[in-house]
């Protein structure tokens, strides 16, 4: 197939797609141009698994060259997949699946490359589109075509897929993909955004959604292959149909335990008793293990449709509670000694239990970024961790995989909306969160968690903030929507909608659906059922800390920040960084000292506030600059014939004139002051040839008195006067040799 181009205009950019070119062994393959933004995709089948699940692999790659960057680190070369390429292979990966027909089992792997980065033309949408064009227009069996775009909120208008700097200034981040017909996929930050305004975000990005997917299909009549004939794993229908008659009531009672571990153990003992009487009845069928792996994937459907019955039908859930009710709830702080942690919370819901740790460092501890953007520091962390015995089993340990850093960035969007600003709070945080039970909507449990320990920890967050489960059975005709979903009704049921947020409004929400996708209607109905279950758990939050403690733990480092001018920062750092060395080594400090538009950010680290209030005032010392009308206790560092010079302050020093040190004629300066002596002055000018000083401005002016005339300073025969006139010596010594940017404060050995 030769090389065929369509292009369209999309969000005020050019998007263009090629394919035929390359990758042409793949089933299908695009290359999409967004803006300089430039991603190639291709996607490849493979045999039919007997397993028990769709084998789908949806890979994002990020190369260095694509922003014009050496990789990092010894190897320099690419390695393990970055956080945020993590998070866009799992997004890209949500919305495709439920787009391949059940008992789909064949492999498929979709593979992103980005080639060319252009941060204003998001290639993670770049990435989406050519995901789900690669699968429509290649033979695989793909029920699409999906599409996603970004949407921003400013000034109450939504940008569809906003620049770099749109981003900066919007109240809202939001990922949403869906059909032509419905939402399937959503992603979200916000800055407490209300329903309504979330509804339209979701909408408007809908809309533009549908233009995308209108697009790839004409790309798929005009080169769309056949699609390929695959078997799909399919039961033995007589099979079924006996089983389901003699065993589907049993099936029922074990379903209706409203104990999750009672209910698994119940479930699993019927499911036993019935494969080992089959076991036995064809022990000697040489089709046993087919038989055997149809009769464990019926159980599995029985048991599906009753759950899924009771609850469109009968409105009943498993464990007996109403739809819209919650399960108890209960809240914590300090479950750890507050002396060794820096703040920590444990929040429960039912089964599901979340503990939280907070820990608090200095910004120079902060998280180094090194991506396709420039590198840049990240203040704020939230991890996620789902040991095995959360759920009562054994399974590998190791790194975190998808799932984890998933719901890990979830929590940290829904949090970061309220943390305080750096110059507010000027400390790196990181949260950690451990499930220790799960039955369900362990990730909000983790934000509910996150919210009592920073509290705890006196970090002083705007508001409390709580999450919630959402979830859907639907039938294709009606619809139950439920609060608060347990494990079982997310395995069987079709919508997993979290959202979480303050009294004021939304932070965060993400969607998945197993279903091909759900409308306005049933979107408004979960946000307005979301804000309800919000509240209730916001009350239980706010029972067991009403607000922020004042104090943070004895355990955390303690801080001061300050503002200094951008030209003083030099000074701070002085010559090769001595300065900053210096005062960090002599306080046994840790110092910090950024530049930003309003000039530089000293923040002061220690467990000793004393050693802090030290380094403060050594910095202020440097910085300092004397005013007209202040009064200082100077010492004479230089005599002349005709005036001394006095230290105010660090290396500040003043010219006091003759005339000025007494009221009356003064015939030597060393009858009124000498080098050593202490004297009380007042600055009376300031100006580019230095600062001028008083003495007898201090004391009391004699009755009567007449200034007399002077001559002029500058005569001919004034030399004493000429050789003192040019007084240009303050800020002695203090040009540095190395910029700002080549200087960083370092901790004593």
């Amino acid at each position: 197939m030769s090389k065929e181009t369509f292009s369209m205009q999309f969000a005020g950019r050019t998007l263009t797609v090629e394919t035929g070119q390359v990758a042409k062994q793949a089933n299908g393959a695009v290359v999409v141009r967004y803006g300089d933004t430039t991603v190639l995709t291709a996607a490849t089948m493979g045999k039919m698994s007997l397993g028990d699940f769709f084998p789908l692999t949806v890979n994002y790659d990020e190369k260095y060259y694509a922003a014009g960057r050496f990789p990092g680190g010894f190897m320099k070369r690419e390695s393990r997949p970055s956080t945020d390429a993590t998070l866009t292979a799992r997004m890209i990966d949500r919305p495709i699946r439920p787009m391949f027909a059940e008992g789909f089992r064949n492999e498929v792997q979709v593979i992103n490359t980005v080639l060319s980065y252009d941060p204003d033309c998001v290639p993670q949408m770049a990435a989406m589109l050519g995901s789900s064009l690669a699968l429509t227009i290649s033979d695989i069996p793909f029920d699409g075509p999906i599409a996603g775009v970004q949407v921003g909120y400013i000034d109450g208008n939504y940008i569809i897929n906003p620049t770099k700097i749109q981003k900066e200034k919007s109240l809202l981040e939001l990922t949403v993909a869906g059909t032509e017909v419905a939402i399937n996929m959503v992603e979200s930050g916000a800055k407490e955004l209300s329903e309504d305004i979330m509804l339209g975000a979701l909408m408007a990005g809908h809309e533009a959604v549908k233009e995308l997917v209108a697009f790839q299909k004409e790309v798929q009549a005009a080169v769309g292959k056949v699609k390929a004939e695959v078997d799909l794993l399919h039961v033995n229908e007589d099979l079924k149909a006996e089983v389901i008659v003699a065993h589907n009531a049993e099936l029922k009672v074990a379903v209706k335990n409203p104990d999750k571990l009672q209910r698994e153990a119940d479930t699993r003992a019927v499911k036993n008793k019935i494969v080992a009487e089959y076991e036995s009845r064809f022990a000697e069928d040489e089709n046993l293990d087919l038989i055997i792996r149809d009769l464990y994937e019926i159980l599995e459907q029985m048991e599906h449709a009753e759950v899924r019955r009771l609850i469109i039908e009968e409105k009943i859930r498993p464990d007996g509670r109403a739809l819209d009710e919650i399960r108890a709830l209960d809240a914590q702080v300090d479950f750890l000694p507050n002396n060794i942690v820096h703040g920590d919370g444990l929040f429960t819901r039912g089964q599901t239990q979340a503990h939280s740790t907070l820990t608090l460092a200095p910004m120079s501890d902060t998280q180094i970024i090194d991506g396709l953007d420039p590198e840049h520091k990240k203040r704020f962390l939230h991890h996620y961790n789902f040991p095995q015995f959360s759920v009562g089993e054994t399974g590998r340990y190791g790194a975190p995989g998808r799932r984890e850093i998933g719901h890990g960035a979830l929590g940290e969007r829904a949090l970061e909306q309220v943390l305080p600003s750096l110059e507010e709070f000027p400390y790196a945080i990181r949260l950690v969160a451990d499930v220790w039970e799960s039955n369900g909507s362990s990730s909000q449990a983790s934000i509910c968690a996150g919210t009592l320990a920073l509290m705890a920890g006196g970090v002083p967050i705007k508001a409390p903030v709580a999450g919630i489960a959402m979830g859907l059975i639907s039938d294709g005709e009606q619809y139950t929507i439920l609060t608060d979903i347990q494990g079982l009704e997310d395995h069987f049921g079709d919508m997993d909608f979290k959202v979480a947020g303050t009294r004021d409004g939304i932070t965060a929400l993400q969607m998945d659906i197993k279903i091909q996708g759900i409308n306005e209607q049933i979107l408004r109905e979960a946000l307005a059922q979301a804000k309800i279950a919000r509240m209730q758990i916001l009350d239980v939050i706010e029972e067991a800390i009403p607000e922020p403690r004042k104090h943070l733990a004895p355990s955390a480092p303690k801080i001061e920040s300050f503002r200094i001018a951008a030209d003083k920062i030099r000074l701070v750092i002085g010559k090769g960084g001595e300065t900053i060395q210096g005062i960090t080594a002599d306080y046994e400090v840790q110092i910090d000292l950024t530049e930003d538009e309003q000039g530089g950010l000293v923040a002061i680290y220690s467990n000793d506030q004393a050693k802090i209030d030290a380094a403060r005032r050594a910095i202020e010392e440097i910085i300092r600059e004397a005013k007209v009308g202040e009064v200082y206790d100077a010492k004479v560092v230089r005599s002349m014939d005709s005036a001394v010079f006095v230290n105010l302050f660090g290396k500040t020093d003043a010219r006091v004139h003759i005339s000025e040190m007494a009221w009356g004629r003064t015939s030597k300066v060393d009858d009124v002051a000498k080098v050593g002596d202490s004297v009380k002055v007042k600055v009376t000018k300031i100006s580019d040839k230095g600062i001028d000083a008083s003495m007898r401005e201090l004391t009391e002016k004699p009755e009567g008195y007449v200034e007399p005339e002077r001559k002029p300073r500058f005569g001919n025969n004034d030399r004493a006067a000429r050789r003192d006139g040019d007084h240009k010596f303050q800020q002695r010594d203090r040009k540095p040799s190395s910029t700002f940017s080549e200087i960083s404060s370092k901790k004593p050995d």
